[in-house]
């Protein structure tokens, strides 16, 4: 164990983690340079393509340094602000943590939030400066910033160049200089915390685990212990490249254990594994569940595939614990599952996922928050969904979430940044210049006013220099409405919207708008109405397509012409009574993108 080192990476998105840890796979020997590619542990082909990292990832390094060999177990972590519970289930299994930060824009908002999470879970931190070889680089300036937030030493923070390699040997050295090695025994019973899980079609639930004591050998009979669930360690090993099979795991160690489970709900990411014969007393602690911010209902676009969506969503969840789903229904979209995610960036990966890699075609309905409603007659409810409002006679009132946004930027852009959080209903609660060019704003803002496009436009208001960071912080009470869609008079449930009242009108009638734009022409009208209540707010026509009834009278009497016209009118009508309107798909979406 004394050469066992736990290290997970944390940074904010895009400061060269995934490069950093290319380059220690390299210096490590860990992967042959004719299987080397760049971002190597970024598997999904969809990191790839958006060049961010979206699942955490194990490898195990071996270095050796004179006579000894170490063992270095490395979690590459995402660095967005919607995969935060990625990072914070890595953080639990590590003793230490590389701080990576970019010379050229300094600390951003993500970056403290994961150093926070580090410390509270007491790891060692080892501040890197990356991307020295760049012109635009401020070392100076950015090593003052991580001075003041670390509180180390200006020797303590390592200088590297992740792209050309330059400085990867002192981070070696740091690691296993300034990394305590796991604290823990072999003597005492098995405790191993389950920190990921992924779906096999052949072997079943691979899940991945950090042993804290004892030592597990293949073919033990092992428990979870939190659901009293018992199995056989058909398999264990460690993770490298590839899985590699071992006899046997002892305290400090991380590596995979496979049991032939086949149901996914058997397998909770954050169980304590034990031995059936001599269990550990207590679970291991230091993780927590995770709140959804952001709720929207997923439907099959055939009615048929039910089954094979939840199916695909309980493998999802696996290897994706911050995916919350429970069944539901709706009017127009037939059976679905109410999913609660941590931000839209999450809801568009979890949708992109559901896609490709179980070939599910899905509608994603308006993303909500879930609010806290108090009846006439004292009752709480939560409702995720617009449709579980009660009536407006037995409400007494609605509370919504609030959140308090962190946000770096510099202070040229601080006048346009506040007039966007306020326009948000924000609420200013301090100001702090951290240098003399960049200022840290802290604001209470309704969750559901950044649920849209409040990071988008941060980021264009600020020319992507603006980094945002926020955590729950309660409930308050809000003046909201149920702002309904009708076509052709009936409601489609599916673009019902929970929204302040100030903003209902307007929200409507660009609604309304859109939608004209979106529905295709039938051969009858179509009204497209926006509704609070029975009152009407807005309306839009899509006219219908015509045939020319009148081309054959070319002379005579004009009754002829009048003739045709009432007829086509008359069979008009009939066909809205009985006509549907079919909303396509991207009318769910373009809600998502009104501007």
């Amino acid at each position: 164990m004394e050469n066992i080192r736990n290290f997970c990476i944390i940074a904010h998105i895009d400061h060269g983690k995934s490069t950093l840890a290319d380059r220690l796979l390299g210096a490590t020997s860990t992967i042959s340079e004719r299987d080397f590619k760049d971002q190597v542990l970024d598997s999904m082909d969809l990191e790839r393509e958006r060049g961010i990292t979206i699942k955490s990832h194990a490898i195990r390094m071996e270095y050796r340094r004179g006579e000894s060999s170490y063992v270095l177990n490395l979690i590459d972590t995402p660095g967005h602000v919607d995969f935060s519970y990625e990072v914070s289930r890595s953080i639990a299994a590590c003793e230490g943590a590389l701080l990576v930060v970019d010379a050229t824009q300094g600390i951003q908002a993500q970056t403290i939030s994961n150093l926070y999470m580090a410390i509270d879970n007491d790891l060692e931190i080892i501040p890197i400066l990356n991307k020295m070889d760049m012109p635009s680089a401020m070392p100076d300036e950015v090593k003052d910033q991580i001075v003041d937030l670390v509180g180390c030493s200006r020797d303590d923070i390592l200088e590297v160049s992740a792209k050309l390699g330059q400085g990867i040997e002192a981070v070696i050295e740091a690691i296993i200089e300034r990394i305590p090695a796991p604290h823990g025994s072999s003597k005492e019973p098995l405790q191993a915390l389950i920190f990921d899980s992924v779906y096999n079609s052949f072997r079943g639930i691979i899940a991945y685990i950090r042993v804290y004591n004892g030592v597990l050998r293949k073919g033990d009979q092992v428990k979870f212990f939190n659901s009293g669930r018992e199995y056989d360690a058909d398999e264990i090993g460690v993770l490298k490249l590839k899985m590699m099979p071992l006899q046997e795991l002892s305290a400090g160690e991380v590596g995979y254990i496979i049991s032939g489970i086949k149901e996914s709900s058997e397998v909770n990411v954050g169980d304590t594994v034990t031995h059936i014969e001599r269990p550990c007393i207590t679970a291991v602690t230091g993780y927590k569940e995770v709140n959804p911010m952001v709720f929207a209902g997923i439907y099959p676009v055939d009615a048929d595939d039910y089954e094979d969506l939840r199916a695909s969503i309980e493998k999802l969840k696996l290897n994706d614990a911050s995916l919350s789903f429970e069944p539901e229904s709706s009017a127009a979209l037939g059976f679905g599952f109410r999913c609660g995610f941590l931000g839209l960036l999450h809801m568009e990966i979890i949708q992109e996922r559901l896609d490709r890699e179980f070939d599910m075609d899905v509608i994603t309905t308006v993303p909500n928050v879930s609010y806290r409603v108090y009846t006439r007659k004292g009752e709480e409810l939560a409702v995720h969904n617009p449709s579980g409002l009660p009536p407006v006679s037995m409400i007494d009132t609605i509370e919504e979430p609030v959140i308090t946004a962190q946000i770096i930027t510099k202070s040229e852009y601080l006048g346009s940044v506040m007039t966007l959080a306020i326009e948000k209903r924000g609420v200013l609660k301090n100001q702090v210049y951290l240098t003399s060019d960049r200022v840290e704003v802290t604001f209470e803002i309704p969750l559901a006013e950044i649920v849209f496009d409040f990071y988008d436009k941060l980021k264009s208001l600020s020319r992507g220099y603006a980094s945002f960071d926020y955590y729950h912080s309660g409930y308050q009470k809000a003046d909201l409405v149920r702002l309904d869609i009708l076509l052709n008079g009936e409601m489609v449930d599916a673009l019902s919207t929970l929204i302040y009242r100030g903003n209902a009108y307007d929200f409507g009638r660009r609604m309304c708008v859109k939608l004209k734009e979106l529905i295709p022409r039938q051969q009858f009208e179509i009204a497209i109405q926006a509704a609070i209540g029975s009152k009407i707010i807005a309306r839009e026509t899509v006219k219908a397509i015509r045939k020319d009834v009148t081309a054959k009278c070319y002379g005579g009497d004009i009754t002829r012409k009048r003739k045709l016209l009432e007829k086509q009118k008359k069979g008009k009508k009939r066909m809205r009574q009985v006509g549907n309107v079919e909303v396509p798909q991207q009318a769910f979406l373009a809600v998502l993108k009104l501007d």
